[in-house]
């Protein structure tokens, strides 16, 4: 009878009347970093339409008036060479459902300028740029008196799964980790010689909830991720790419000292986690938007998205 119960509230929680609404903004440069270009999803109560923005296909309605009030808010973390929208249909899901749902671009290592992509400082600041989007997003952004601030969570794929264990308290051990990297790359070669410079971690306490799909593993020992001590899901593709092996996801699961919601997506590819490619985007970058072996991404966006908000309402509501 209880899980009948739980079942129930969820599924009003999710039944709000919403759709996304959809804002640009700019968090200006300051002494934490350099600007970045930001979106926000947020709860909106006039019906959606379709818009292209560049390559992407979005649904939902420019700068609507957010409806409603204490909304839990989830950030976002791209990948590598990725873009602030590239999980625009989990952001449209969970904003119908009630959730605001901000991302930015990372500087530097986006679709648009890979100018530090292969700089270990870009592992540093990932993190920080999380932790000055949800300043901005508590506090001179339009949404702020919106926010409940004891409900955030976070979403990264790849190197924003990466990006969201060093929030919640990781610290990476590059040297050791599980990751393909050759020599000819010059951090790379770094790496390996154990000569990167001590770094700062950018950790944040906010964030009370993590999900992570195909997060690239910087983190070998149960000691990297004893401080990770929040709920987690965690999803994993069949095969891995782009730097993330299939066994890595399995091994951090063991390793967390909460033990996490685990997800093996059989057939995948890394790049099933990012949604199904309209016909612009499909033509100019076919090697995140093909799948092999049958698999079809669609079909799994719709399970991955609604699996993603059951957690989330699960754990900041």
């Amino acid at each position: 009878m209880r899980k009948l119960i739980v079942a129930a509230l969820l599924s009003l929680l999710a039944s709000t009347g919403y759709t996304a609404g959809i804002k640009f903004f700019v968090i200006p440069a300051d002494a934490g970093g350099p600007a970045l270009q930001g979106v926000v999803w947020t709860p909106c109560a006039t019906a959606s339409e379709q818009l292209e923005i560049g390559p992407y296909v979005l649904r939902g309605t420019r700068d609507c008036p957010t409806a409603g009030e204490k909304h839990p808010l989830v950030v976002l973390s791209h990948g590598h060479g990725g873009s602030r929208l590239d999980q625009h249909d989990l952001a449209e899901k969970l904003a119908d459902a009630g959730f605001i749902v901000a991302a930015v671009n990372h500087p530097g290592d986006t679709f648009s300028d890979m100018s530090r992509a292969m700089d270990g400082s870009e592992f540093v600041e990932r993190p920080n740029d999380i932790k000055r989007l949800i300043d901005y997003m508590l506090g001179p952004a339009s949404d702020a008196a919106k926010i409940d601030p004891l409900a955030i969570g976070f979403f990264g794929f790849s190197r924003g799964g990466y990006t969201g264990l060093v929030l919640a308290g990781g610290v990476p051990d590059f040297q050791h980790a599980d990751i393909p990297c050759p020599d000819e790359l010059p951090i790379c070669k770094t790496v390996r010689e154990g000569k990167l410079p001590p770094q700062h971690w950018t950790h944040d306490s906010r964030i009370k909830a993590l999900v992570l799909a195909d997060p690239l593993d910087a983190f070998p020992t149960a000691d990297t991720v004893a401080q990770v001590r929040v709920p987690v899901q965690l999803w994993s593709s069949e095969y891995g790419g782009d730097g993330v092996l299939p066994q890595t996801s399995p091994a951090l699961a063991k390793l967390l000292p909460m033990k996490p919601e685990y997800h093996l997506v059989e057939g995948a590819a890394h790049f099933a986690f990012l949604p199904a490619c309209p016909a612009k985007l499909a033509a100019s970058t076919p090697r995140i938007c093909v799948d092999g072996n049958g698999f079809d991404r669609a079909a799994f966006h719709d399970t991955f998205n609604q699996e993603v908000l059951r957690f989330f309402q699960a754990n900041l509501r």
